[in-house]
């Protein structure tokens, strides 16, 4: 989400004929989007901030604006911190205000800032600057209206909002046009899309028949509200990826009580096997909280027992952390120690990789189609590499191959983090 909001930001500020240079050293404005799920986040933020002011010296002054999530729930610390001297802050819903608030900010010298909360906003008429690739994402649909207790983003980011069907259709027949091969739909709840009747499953159809796109993506649903119709059009619609990201946060029905999650360890269990017995093949993601206030060890093994008989093929795993604003900063005290924090999630961590290393190697002998994406990193020159439908990371010897290709590739072995590959000619 953030990424795409970037993408909308370097849009509105092109059209006041701003200029985006590569090195923040060279630029004169400096602007840092941000999050606030997580505590980490936070210490990134202030960290880069007191580092972009250190590297330009009282020589190379240089305008910081702190956008986002953040901006918004932490405006006044933001702003009261003497040691970041942030000159602008915008919130998810005041991009369009930005070249208004660079403009007071250097006109007055005076602080500017917007992180009001629209009920309307969805930036459905801003067409994002994108770089060229092969996956686009777009945000189908803007806050979230769970309130589950440890989450900040119903504070930041407002209500539940979407854009019809249409207005997403046509940016995707654009992207398509300009080359983009895959597109992911983005929600905090995406699930809950809804604009005059038509629900997440009719965006979904409408988004597969747009020609030129070969895949289509999403993130992230809620357990709450899977409907059977859409796991019916995931099952048999060829563009709808396999592969479906789903937090389960934790495996105990009082924890899940505690977050306010609305649904319990049986409910989860039952829609994982819903889900896979009607889409083959289908991998599955998900998010674990561990060390969420008042849980027990006991209440963490249940945890682990539902990951054992999930085996997903991936998680994401975090230490509960506080944030200001939410019902469980109010109402349970942080009272899970660091030291048991970590020894949950270094067994957690360790489990799944254990599970995810098997899930793998199960892919040994199969042929997969996979979609061509840039390679990263040192070994940029010497791999090609790829991802399957289901969201596999697929390596390869380097090849004749274009980025958005799509080719059968033998799977010949596997580590914990990727599958290798070989083309089959």
């Amino acid at each position: 989400m953030n990424e795409y909001d970037s993408e909308l930001i370097r849009s509105i500020l092109k059209k006041e004929s701003y200029e985006f240079v590569p090195d923040e050293l060279k630029a004169d404005i400096v602007m840092l989007n941000t999050c606030a799920i997580r505590e980490h986040a936070h210490r990134v933020v202030y960290g880069r901030v007191h580092s972009i002011r250190h590297q330009r010296g009282k020589d190379r002054p240089v305008m910081i604006g702190i956008l986002g999530c953040m901006a918004t729930n932490l405006r006044q610390d933001l702003l009261e911190d003497r040691s970041l001297k942030i000159d602008f802050i915008a919130g998810p819903d005041s991009y369009k205000r930005l070249p208004d608030l660079i403009r007071e900010a250097m006109g007055e010298g005076e602080k500017a800032y917007d992180v009001t909360l629209s009920e309307f906003e969805t930036y459905s008429d801003i067409t994002p600057s994108r770089k060229e690739g092969i996956n686009a994402w777009i945000a189908v649909m803007r806050g979230c209206n769970n309130f589950c207790t440890f989450c900040v983003v119903p504070y930041t980011r407002g209500r539940e909002r979407s854009r019809s069907v249409d207005n997403v259709v046509e940016e995707v027949k654009k992207l398509a046009s300009e080359g983009f091969k895959q597109v992911t739909l983005l929600g905090q709840n995406v699930n809950s899309y809804n604009y005059q009747g038509a629900d997440f499953a009719d965006l979904m159809e409408a988004v597969s028949r747009v020609e030129g796109i070969e895949r289509v993506r999403f993130t992230s649903p809620h357990p709450k509200d899977f409907p059977d119709k859409f796991i019916d059009l995931m099952s048999v619609n060829p563009k709808i990826c396999k592969q479906i990201h789903l937090p389960l946060q934790a495996g105990n029905n009082r924890i899940l009580e505690l977050m306010d999650r609305t649904y319990t360890k049986e409910d989860f269990l039952t829609l994982v096997d819903k889900m896979r017995l009607r889409i083959p093949g289908l991998a599955l993601s998900t998010d674990i909280i561990v060390g969420f206030p008042t849980e027990t060890d006991e209440e963490f093994e249940d945890t682990i027992s539902v990951v054992q008989q999930v085996q997903f093929d991936s998680a994401f795993t975090f230490k509960y952390s506080e944030r200001k604003g939410t019902i469980a900063s109010k109402k349970y005290p942080d009272d899970v120690s660091e030291e048991k924090k970590t020894q949950r999630i270094m067994r957690l961590v360790g489990m799944q990789k254990e599970i995810t290393y098997k899930k793998n190697r199960a892919h040994i002998g199969q042929v997969c189609d996979i979609l061509i994406e840039p390679a990263l990193g040192e070994r940029v020159d010497k791999i090609s590499v790829g991802r399957t439908d289901s969201n596999k990371l697929v390596v390869m010897p380097i090849g004749p191959y274009k980025i958005g290709d799509i080719l059968k590739v033998k799977i010949i072995d596997a580590t914990p983090h990727a599958l290798k590959g070989q083309p089959i000619t």
